[in-house]
């Protein structure tokens, strides 16, 4: 268990007979990268090792994507372990190629090809055909390596769920993601001569998802939306029409409108922002501000995180109650900026990562003169709560914090198990999110480094915990490790337990408690609101259930 992931065996399996052939054995790879060509020809897979995808044509294996020469595992993964693959779009028709993602582009690479790449015999694990490599490859970019040069991201939508492979000339529609700008929507070519043909391209400053066509028709309806806009469903003729781009808001048509109440409220808006993180590189996140910002103001901030959060610019976030996270528009109506840093990992130094990439952030916007650095606020949830926890013993900047599910001790977390799963926890520090890259034998000192527990008698900020009894990820005596210390140390904490709840809170009841304590406590520290009873003078345990607290 601690090594994350269990070593696979394929056997290929004759339903006539049931007799089983062994094909690969202890493969390091995913369940979910291994894959039955539809004409039954291939089993194909992906070698976490070899970071390359292969083949088994019933006589013998061959590596299929060695001459493509960008990498097919995520680029950004940044734990210290085998990085997964981007996956697999589909097959061609008669099995004849199959189509892999990169980061940003779509390959089609040949499974049935010419040894001699001039046209000849040609393999196809029973018998030799003649046949020809088209432009003598094996591999090629149907989209001409055009998402890489401008970073945008192709990923295909199925919309006939009848589909088993592609045809030449096909009409193909991808959700396109835009790295840069964040912006979405949807591209429409026909698949010709192994490449993608003119573009007809339908985007915005939106959040595309959902794509469904009719069936005997080229209408098409999908779903959009942005921070401002609720999602609602929309419809457009364009994927099949002669109209370019620039013209697509004279077709398309709003079909509905889920939201209309959201009028009535102070919302806001989402604003991208880039700054240069504490370790020399370029970082960006998500601004949040409210309706009517002025930039002359001074605001109260609270910082959200969670890793990375920049790619969803362009994503609405309603206003109900959450299960821990901190509801951002519920804040940002209420005259709060929130400020939401992405976080990017080395090995062995997780604490010290997120302060170059949050504290950074922070003090960025400070800098442009609309916060107030002495109304500062953190919020986190699981792997976010721990890094609150770690972030207040290193820093004085912020003035509240709230920490959800954290560990609070590496050490004694390191062999417990994952109540929900029954895993043990090992594989999460060395392998996994704490990003560890060592056992507790082999660094010790890491694990003392990275636990908020050992750092305790620095911190100054109020902190308030979540810690369930009822959770399956995080043994809620993590909470409890943290809450005694930081009592001990006569620091201020506050530690609610919801019984029988979750890591997240699943109750509609404790998600609107959870709500009204994280507003009275921001609002008391970063507002100069009243403190509730909770706050000043806590609830008996005897007194849990009948008596709230929230009152002032």
């Amino acid at each position: 268990q601690w090594t994350g992931n269990t070593l696979k065996d394929i056997y290929a399996i004759n339903v006539t007979d049931g007799t089983k052939k062994l094909i690969i054995k202890d493969l390091n790879g995913f369940t979910s990268s291994q894959y039955i060509s539809p004409a039954g020809k291939f089993i194909m897979w992906y070698d976490r090792k070899a970071k390359n995808y292969f083949t088994w044509d019933g006589k013998q294996v061959k590596n299929i994507t060695s001459k493509i020469k960008v990498p097919l595992w995520n680029e950004e993964f940044d734990a210290p372990d085998l990085p997964p693959p981007y996956g697999v779009m589909g097959w061609h028709e008669g099995d004849s190629a199959v189509y892999i993602y990169d980061r940003y582009d779509v390959w089609k690479v040949e499974t049935i090809w010419d040894t001699t790449a001039s046209g000849g015999m040609v393999s196809t694990g029973s018998k030799k055909t003649s046949a020809k490599v088209s432009n003598g490859r094996h591999v090629s970019s149907i989209t001409w390596g055009q998402g890489r040069k401008e970073k945008v991201v192709y990923r295909y939508m199925r919309v006939d769920p009848e589909e088993r492979f592609f045809k030449e000339g096909q009409l193909m529609n991808f959700r396109i993601f835009h790295d840069v700008s964040k912006a979405s929507g949807f591209r429409q070519a026909d698949l010709k001569n192994s490449r993608l043909g003119t573009y007809k391209q339908f985007q915005g400053p939106f959040s595309f998802s959902s794509l469904l066509k009719a069936q005997d028709a080229g209408n098409y309806i999908y779903i959009k939306e942005n921070f401002s806009s609720s999602p609602d469903l929309y419809s457009a003729h364009w994927l099949n029409s002669n109209r370019d781009a620039e013209n697509k808001t004279e077709y398309e048509t709003r079909l509905s409108n889920l939201n209309p109440q959201q009028k009535n409220y102070n919302w806001g808006t989402a604003e991208l922002i880039k700054w240069k993180a504490y370790n020399g590189k370029e970082n960006e996140g998500i601004v949040y501000k409210p309706e009517g910002f002025d930039p002359k103001k001074k605001y109260p901030m609270i910082c959200y995180f969670y890793e990375t959060h920049a790619d969803g610019l362009h994503a609405y976030h309603p206003p109900s109650p959450t299960p821990s996270r901190l509801n951002i528009p519920f804040f940002v109506s209420r005259g709060y900026v929130v400020f939401s840093p992405d976080i990017h990992y080395g090995t062995g130094h997780p604490a010290r990562d997120a302060y170059n990439h949050v504290v950074s952030g922070a003090r960025a916007l400070v800098k442009k003169g609309y916060v107030d650095s002495t109304r500062i606020g953190i919020q986190g949830q699981s792997w976010g709560g721990i890094q609150v926890a770690q972030l207040i013993t290193m820093t004085k900047l912020f003035k509240a914090a709230w920490a959800g599910a954290p560990v609070a001790n590496m050490t004694s977390a390191y062999g417990g198990i994952r109540w929900e799963s029954g895993l043990n926890r090992q594989f999460q520090y060395e392998k996994s999110q704490s990003r560890i890259g060592a056992t507790l034998w082999e660094k010790p000192n890491l694990y003392i480094e990275n636990s908020p527990l050992f750092h305790l008698p620095k911190v100054t900020t109020p902190l308030v915990i979540m810690a369930n009894d009822a959770d399956g990820a995080v043994p809620w005596y993590q909470g409890i490790e943290l809450f005694t210390a930081m009592r001990r140390l006569g620091k201020k904490v506050w530690m609610l337990n919801y019984n029988g709840e979750a890591h997240n809170l699943v109750e509609r009841r404790n998600r609107k408690d959870i709500q009204i304590r994280e507003q009275q406590f921001f609002d008391w520290l970063l507002k100069d609101a009243p403190a509730p009873r909770w706050i000043t003078e806590g609830v008996p345990a005897v007194k849990k259930g009948r008596d709230w607290g929230l009152e002032y």
